[in-house]
């Protein structure tokens, strides 16, 4: 199965940061087997297919997959099939049309770069069962002591679901290592697709790490569908009383820094995430 593959890394502007992402442009004639063979060889923690395209209405529709699993939605594949698609048809707004719904995304050719901003679906975050939390916590080794209780632990979403958990210093976000096959038990259980680990840094950012375990994936160095989620948890913590904007700092501890850069309206549920996506040597000529 010949299939023409590029490779980003997303939310970073170094190929050795960022999480890496495959991009699959021609993909209407591949069967979902075919796709999710093509997604296990890549070994990325996603990659996109893009099934279905108008270039003149710069409309597209994508499916993405993971090692092990189909997801509704990926914010840095969405980086990623973004630029790709930007480097032949220019700046301007792309409309995908993805498991999660119409995603709109506007390029902006800056200083010579393609910057995304992607549009989240409307967001919802609710607070989380304590026995999930609890299960949650035993898989990473974790307490009740060991998060932060001015971020109560909550469920939410942006086209995915995914626990926010907050960590109660810098130092127990860096130290994680978890029950791999225990966290994907439970987040299987629950329909999460990542758990979304963080803290606060300076300014007003955010240090974060993102196990995904229910897609054959230990850790995402960068999770654009779980920092729209993390918007909409802000303000429904009643944390965002004005626009606000943000970055949250990723892949840190993996050796892959990452920046995912966030804006969040009180008055509208939707979520902005923006990044650079930068091709990666494997791509083919």
């Amino acid at each position: 199965m010949a299939v023409a593959i590029r490779r980003y890394a997303a939310f970073t502007t170094d190929p050795a940061g960022g999480n890496p992402a495959g991009v699959v442009v021609d993909a209407a004639s591949l069967s979902e087997r075919e796709m999710r063979a093509v997604a296990a060889e890549v070994g990325y923690s996603e990659t996109a297919f893009v099934v279905g395209a108008d270039p003149v209405r710069r409309r597209a529709d994508l499916r993405y997959f993971s090692p092990a699993a189909e997801v509704a939605f990926c914010g840095h594949a969405t980086v990623a099939t973004a630029v790709e698609l930007g480097r032949r048809l220019g700046p301007g707004r792309l409309v995908f049309t993805t498991g999660a719904g119409e995603v709109e995304v506007d390029l902006a050719e800056i200083d010579g770069a393609l910057v995304v901003t992607l549009t989240s679906v409307p967001t919802m975050s609710r607070p989380a069962a304590t026995e999930a939390v609890e299960a949650t916590l035993a898989t990473l080794g974790w307490s009740w002591d060991d998060l932060d209780p001015a971020f109560p632990p909550h469920v939410a979403f942006a086209g995915n679901h995914h626990l926010m958990l907050a960590a109660g210093s810098r130092a127990r976000l860096a130290d994680l290592h978890y029950d791999f096959a225990g966290l994907r038990e439970v987040m299987g259980s629950r329909g999460w697709t990542t758990v979304h680990l963080f803290c606060p840094g300076d300014a007003g950012d955010f240090h974060a790490r993102d196990p995904f375990p229910v897609g054959g994936v230990v850790e995402d160095p960068a999770t654009g569908a779980a920092a729209a989620a993390f918007g909409g948890y802000l303000r429904a913590l009643g944390r965002i009383a004005a626009p606000t904007r943000f970055a949250i700092h990723q892949g840190e501890d993996m050796g892959r820094p990452s920046v995912l850069r966030v804006e969040v309206d009180p008055d509208d549920p939707r979520v902005w995430v923006s990044g650079q996506a930068v091709e990666l040597p494997e791509s083919p000529a």
